[in-house]
Formats: structure tokens, C-alpha cells, sequence
């Protein structure tokens, strides 16, 4: 079953994406998809709507029911001195930036600073981190709540995120905590499961 997409697109406003909604695109279950403009490469074990508005260079978000409702976004090979997000103010509020230097447990400080710019929040905080095998490889695993500016709902998340080849590679899904974070969050694990960086093996 097809799941409609939201006619408000928040991303538009959050991450300086441009004025047009345009190649929202259906992901059919079962699809081996490379995502965000890289070799990372998943298979969802259900249909997902890909979102035209990109919230960075190398990054794509992925919906059920509509943005805001239940979001898996990729990062894919983000490079070394660049941000996660589109820059928002960059001369007031410059975004942090990516070292390929970093240590993996910076990777969820790096994203909570980001957020929290982004989103210009104060309402974002990374509550778990532990290590993780991800895409084969030594990674870091981190939940996060935040809430948007204005807005009473609080929202859970989940990442996964590792350094490969000197580039951030990250999933993270995100909704709100009543209802569908608990509901969407198999569909997400299952992504992260099955993730791959194609034509890669081993370290």
C-alpha cells in the first residue's frame, strides 16, 4: 500500500532546502537502492516515500506517512570539513563540520550541535551511546530527543554512524514518541541491518 506524503515538507524550512517540493519518489519493498549520492546501499522490507527536499549535499530522507511523522534520513560519505546540513546562518550560526579525525563517540555530539543549529532549538539532547558494528564496521550507536521551535511534540531518534574511508557514513530515523516511533522503529532497524557500501568488503 502506497502511503501519502505530507503537503508540508518541514525540511524546506529547517534545512534552507529551495522553494520547489519536486521527485518525491516511490522506494518499492525489497529494492536494493543506493542512497544519498553514494555507494551506500539498502533494502527496506517495505515501501517508503523518498523525499525530493534533501536536508544536505550527500544526505536523502525517506517517510512513511509524511515528513515530521516518521523520517529515516541517509548521510552518505560525508567529507571530511563539511556539515551534515545545509548551512542555515553561516555567518551568525555556522554549522559544525565533520573532521575525518574524529573520534566515533564525537559522531553524536557532532549531530546534536548540528540539530540543535539547525533546528534552532535548545530542546535536543543525545540520551545513549554505545558501540556498534555498522556496515561492517567499527561504529557508534546513539538515541536523541528533541522537540522544533514552537512546537510541543517531543520526538525520539535512533543513529547508527561509522568513519569509512575517512567519510561519515549515518542512518538515523525519527518521530514522534507517541505512537509512531515505537511503531516505525522495526522498519528502520531493518534498514540498518541490511545496509551495505556496495563493491565493499571486509576493512
Amino acid at each position: 500500500m502506497t502511503h501519502k506524503i505530507s503537503s508540508a515538507v518541514v525540511a524546506l524550512a529547517l534545512f534552507g532546502a529551495g522553494p520547489a517540493v519536486a521527485g518525491n519518489k516511490l522506494i518499492a519493498q525489497g529494492a536494493s537502492v543506493a542512497v544519498a549520492k553514494s555507494l551506500l546501499t539498502v533494502t527496506p522490507d517495505r515501501e517508503w516515500n523518498k523525499m525530493g527536499a534533501r536536508p544536505g549535499r550527500n544526505s536523502e530522507t525517506w517517510t512513511l506517512d509524511g515528513d515530521g511523522l516518521n523520517d529515516v534520513t541517509f548521510y552518505g560519505g560525508i567529507e571530511n570539513d563539511r556539515t551534515l546540513f545545509r548551512e542555515v546562518d553561516k555567518r551568525s550560526k555556522p554549522l559544525p563540520r565533520f573532521s575525518s579525525t574524529m573520534l566515533l563517540t564525537d559522531l553524536p555530539v557532532l549531530f546534536e550541535n548540528s540539530y540543535s543549529i539547525a533546528l534552532n532549538t535548545q530542546l535536543m539532547k543525545v540520551d545513549s551511546i554505545e558501540p556498534a558494528t555498522f556496515l561492517g564496521q567499527n561504529g557508534v550507536h546513539f538515541s536523541y530527543t528533541f522537540s522544533r521551535i514552537n512546537e510541543e511534540v517531543r520526538r525520539k531518534g535512533e543513529a547508527s554512524a561509522a568513519i569509512i574511508g575517512g567519510k561519515l557514513f549515518m542512518i538515523t530515523f525519527e518521530a514522534p514518541d507517541v505512537f509512531y516511533y515505537e511503531r516505525d522503529l522495526p522498519a528502520y532497524r531493518a534498514i540498518v541491518a541490511k545496509a551495505i557500501i556496495e563493491g565493499r568488503s571486509g576493512r
